[in-house]
């Protein structure tokens, strides 16, 4: 047995940044210490002293079969055997690579990198390859990944500037980065009347859910492609959250709406670390050795996550998942909700849905599609719950602006299970 999270916690943060690698797992957004895990099976995760906990940060989107799935740890322990990295030519991205491309019409070719932040930065050096310009629109509530060009938000002043969103990025780095906020056809429309040829893409999560759950209207997001192409934009849409979790196509499949370029991670990789960018032939084409756009990497296509993200690919079409998964979300949510707000309903709660994505927050007169409509005292109210929630055993993402998630191994024995806890954690937090 390893020693307590306490005790772990304490030695990281001698040798690592905060402790953690990477910012929401120190919870400092719902204050109090990490929980140090050793293990995951199905729905559940074993913390270093043992406790169980039933998951719904599920890494944060790419275990939509649960923990370990029998299939996909077949699969990777087969692999295990063959081969653990090859820095060469192999049949395993190819196979995935096929079945992608055969499903997604807007796929005519997918470059496979290791996250979704170099797949964002990679399919961006594409677009300003494309169009010869510069300039890059995003949105305020939508996050790309790390990448200095897009870690950025709104700055003050004219319509579309920006400022840096972290330390370390030069104004140099972000002054072609435009930004505009969600749920606004008009911006877009005014801003693209005055930089319109100067701006190579528009890139946009269909489904923003990294600033909390802001659902986009469909009229929103077929506005903005088209004015971006009426001015010669690209359209990249970052579906590296919602590529394969919606559904088998997407939010670009859902939506109707075929982007040019699109990128992907999580799913693909069945829980390994994967990117993708793709779309039309004639823009991949122009990617190295083929182009002149130079983008590389060692471990990029890694057997790992292309043979366990087939195999995850595979289960989700074959079993249905998507559909199933859809229903049990709500009924999920349902339960939660009407817990919420009969033992905590000073908080006044309610939740946003889709497909197996879900997100708890403060209730609002209006609808929640931008960062500024998050109800104020959200985040605090939302630490109050995430502990009530762990103390009795139940695991969601450490920050209130982070989205839970649903796997295929959260039956309705898991779903009944979870709301006997969060009654019981409640309960005691109204007490």
């Amino acid at each position: 047995m390893y020693p307590s999270s306490k005790e772990l916690f304490e030695r990281a943060k001698k040798v690592a940044p905060g402790g953690v690698h990477s910012p929401v797992r120190s919870f400092r957004s719902v204050g109090g210490d990490p929980v140090f895990f050793q293990s995951a099976k199905g729905a559940y995760l074993t913390d270093v002293s043992g406790n169980e906990y039933i998951d719904y940060c599920l890494s944060f989107g790419p275990l939509i079969l649960g923990h370990r799935d029998p299939e996909v740890q077949e699969v990777v322990s087969k692999t295990a055997e063959l081969a653990w990295s090859f820095g060469a030519a192999e049949p395993y991205s190819l196979e995935l690579a096929e079945w992608i491309v055969s499903k997604i019409p807007w796929v005519e070719k997918i470059r496979f990198v290791n996250s979704g932040t170099e797949a964002v930065m990679s399919a961006l050096r594409v677009a300003r390859a494309a169009t010869g310009r510069d300039k890059i629109l995003k949105f305020d509530g939508c996050y790309h990944g790390h990448l200095d060009a897009l870690l950025v938000k709104a700055g003050s002043g004219l319509a579309g500037e920006s400022s840096s969103d972290s330390a370390g990025i030069g104004s140099e780095l972000i002054k072609n980065t435009l930004v505009l906020p969600l749920d606004d056809e008009n911006a877009v429309e005014e801003l693209f009347s005055k930089e319109g040829k100067n701006i190579a893409a528009l890139v946009i999560e269909p489904l923003p859910a990294n600033y909390g759950l802001l659902i986009q209207r469909k009229e929103f997001l077929s506005k903005i492609v088209e004015i971006a192409r009426k001015h010669g934009s690209l359209v990249l849409f970052d579906e590296v959250i919602s590529g394969f979790r919606v559904g088998l196509t997407g939010m670009s499949g859902e939506l109707g709406i075929s982007p040019d370029l699109v990128t992907y991670g999580k799913i693909i990789g069945g829980g390994f670390p994967v990117g993708a960018y793709a779309g039309k032939a004639e823009l991949l084409d122009l990617v190295a050795p083929q182009g002149p756009v130079y983008q590389a990497g060692t471990l990029s296509a890694s057997p790992f996550g292309m043979r366990a993200g087939l195999a995850t690919l595979k289960k989700c079409e074959r079993e249905n998942v998507y559909s199933i998964l859809g229903s049990r979300t709500q009924k999920l949510v349902r339960g939660l909700l009407s817990i919420l707000k009969e033992r905590d309903s000073e908080a006044n709660w309610d939740s946003l849905v889709h497909s197996s994505l879900f997100w708890f927050h403060k209730a609002s007169s209006s609808p929640i599609r931008t960062v500024d409509a998050i109800p104020a005292g959200h985040k605090e109210a939302f630490a109050k719950v995430f502990h009530a929630l762990l103390n009795e055993g139940v695991y969601l993402a450490p920050s209130g602006y982070e989205v839970g998630f649903m796997s295929f191994a959260h039956d309705d024995a898991i779903i009944a299970k979870t709301l006997e806890k969060a009654d019981s954690a409640l309960k005691k937090l109204k007490v």
